[in-house]
């Protein structure tokens, strides 16, 4: 007859989350970030079907008139964003990952560096440069004689299709990255046997390569697109109406916080529709690289003009989605009246900075308790805790904005109505908390990957020597870590330091970051004025590179841990 505690002890290790009989408490812990991550989503969703008084029937009115003038932008500019970001995407990976030509290896980073670029910040710089009477307008009127605009027609940057150009040629590196990371690791038998069964390179390309990197490409067309949705500085700056535009219209203008969170739900179920159809189109396929991955792919080698083709098609995306923005915020930044390093650019700089680094210090404390605990006990419910962290990558900021005023704003209601002097709204902590539900998810995936190099048999021998989960974590895993861990809070500060939509709404009556004011002199025409906090905002992008000691070849590493990262998280959300 088997012992009795034998019995119990092997029940409590096939059950690693009970702690004396009881839940674990890194469990606890970690449902109760699930709940406080999960409650701006519930509140946004439960406004859905919530039905207005006759005073106050914003929703119903929008409905009628410019809601779906709403959807048909937003869905306008996703058409042109899934089709563009496949093209540059997909185009560009093919050619650096199989070809070689002159500036490959340039090329190979370098189509990285858009990402560094706010969306708001490209289309300010944009707009100056190809207005009326910005320098090309000008000098084509001067060079042919034209007089105003009936007596010639130039493209419109602040229109549909120019905000979908524009986050296309921002935006493609998601596509680029995932892509080119799927080309390189599908077996080289798999190319050389379409080769040597008479297919030439782009044969083999339509029939071999693209297919085996269509799950790929369909994340990273889906990663744009949920940052397209979630913008809100470009396309109001253009004078785009799209759902983004209309929770803001609501809340503020027709002071109707139901109408914000009703329109906020619809622009959440697009999202979730768009993530549904991704998973849906794949259906049961899988798609499996068979063979040696560790055999280098020999590449064939352009020359004349393919390699001038290669390089063309290459360099363009870079030229329009990093280099032109930034050449025309440095010529913004050559006026002497707007290299002015004032007393409120030092105010809006320390801002950004505080709320950056506390919301980083917070978020990977969080992570690294709730990875670690995955890591030692597992389970069903810990797994279910951190897809529900995960999720809110992709969330918009504006969406997850709406979604904590609302049950803070009930809350404050609830405290003064008691005598306690309790206000969460428009405060740090709130702003924190929203940073935090839409970027736990950044810190997560990098933290756990930092963990999955560590290999289990090192827990073992700790455990062997007497150390306890704690002991563990301090003297073992740490040490390993710290490059993990660096990044993450590097990647969650450069984040939040471009976050426009959720920084917009919170914020303090009178706490600006430098993407508020950023927006707010671009709002007002005063993009010389508004090039420095700008410019800034760029430079910090490119921080995690430099930080982590890489050649400048490899400066935008971390956002590829990014793309790469988050694109499967968002997707199984």
């Amino acid at each position: 007859m088997p012992d009795p505690t034998v019995v119990a002890r092997s029940r409590e290790r096939s059950r690693p989350f009970l702690y004396g009989g009881r839940a674990h408490p890194l469990l606890l812990l970690s449902l109760l970030i699930a709940a406080l991550v999960a409650l701006p989503i519930i509140g946004v969703l439960s406004n859905l079907f919530v039905v207005a008084d006759a005073e106050a029937q914003t929703f119903t009115h929008l409905w009628q008139t410019v809601l779906p003038e709403y959807i048909l932008n937003s869905l306008t500019i996703a058409l042109i964003v899934t089709v563009l970001t496949a093209v540059i995407g997909i185009g560009c990976a093919w050619l650096v990952a199989v070809f070689d030509f002159p500036g490959r290896k340039l090329f190979e980073w370098a189509l990285i560096l858009p990402l560094a670029m706010p969306a708001y910040v490209v289309a300010y710089a944009y707009t100056d440069f190809l207005q009326f009477t910005g320098p090309i307008q000008s000098g084509l009127r001067e060079l042919f004689g034209w007089q105003g605009r009936s007596s010639y027609w130039f493209p419109e940057i602040r229109s549909v299709s120019g905000a979908g150009i524009l986050f296309a040629f921002i935006l493609y590196p998601y596509v680029y990255l995932i892509v080119r990371n799927a080309f390189l690791e599908r077996s080289p038998r798999m190319w050389d046997a379409a080769r040597t069964l008479g297919a030439g390179p782009w044969r083999a390309f339509m029939q071999v390569s693209l297919p085996l990197a269509r799950p790929a490409a369909a994340a990273g067309i889906a990663l744009a697109l949920m940052e397209t949705l979630a913008d809100y500085g470009a396309v109001s700056y253009f004078g785009v109406q799209t759902l983004t535009t209309g929770i803001y219209k609501s809340w503020y203008i027709f002071s109707d916080r139901t109408a914000a969170a009703q329109i906020a739900g619809v622009l959440l179920l697009t999202v979730m529709l768009l993530m549904f159809l991704e998973q849906k189109s794949r259906g049961r396929a899988r798609y499996y690289a068979v063979g040696a991955r560790s055999v280098v792919q020999p590449r064939a080698v352009l020359r004349g003009r393919h390699a001038v083709g290669a390089g063309l098609f290459c360099a363009l995306p870079i030229l329009i989605g990093f280099v032109t923005p930034l050449l025309i915020l440095v010529h913004l930044l050559i006026d002497a009246e707007t290299i002015v390093i004032s007393a409120r650019y030092v105010e809006w700089l320390c801002n950004t900075i505080l709320l950056g680094g506390v919301t980083a210090v917070i978020a990977v404390i969080i992570c690294v308790v709730i990875a670690y605990a995955a890591r030692i006990a597992g389970g069903t419910a810990q797994r279910i805790c951190n897809r529900i962290v995960g999720m809110g990558y992709a969330i918009p900021g504006a969406v997850i904005a709406v979604g904590i005023l609302i049950p803070i704003a009930r809350m404050d209601q609830w405290s003064s109505e008691h005598g306690v002097a309790l206000v969460l709204s428009g405060s740090v902590i709130a702003l924190i908390y929203a940073y935090l539900v839409r970027f736990l998810a950044v810190s997560l995936q990098s933290v756990q990957a930092g963990l999955l190099k560590i290999t289990p048999s090192m827990d073992a021998s700790a455990r062997s020597l007497g150390h306890g989960p704690a002991s563990m974590l301090m003297r073992v895993h740490a040490p390993l870590l710290w490059r993990s861990v660096l990044t993450a809070g590097l990647l969650v500060f450069v984040d939040v330091v471009k976050e426009l939509p959720a920084t917009l709404t919170i914020r303090p009556f009178n706490f600006d970051t430098l993407a508020v004011i950023t927006h707010q002199l671009a709002s007002d025409e005063r993009l010389g004025e508004a090039a420095l906090p700008a410019f800034t905002i760029v430079l910090i992008a490119m921080v995690p590179g430099l930080v982590n000691g890489l050649l400048v070849a490899r400066l935008m590493v971390p956002v590829m841990v990014l793309a790469r990262a988050i694109a499967a998280n968002k997707l199984r959300s």
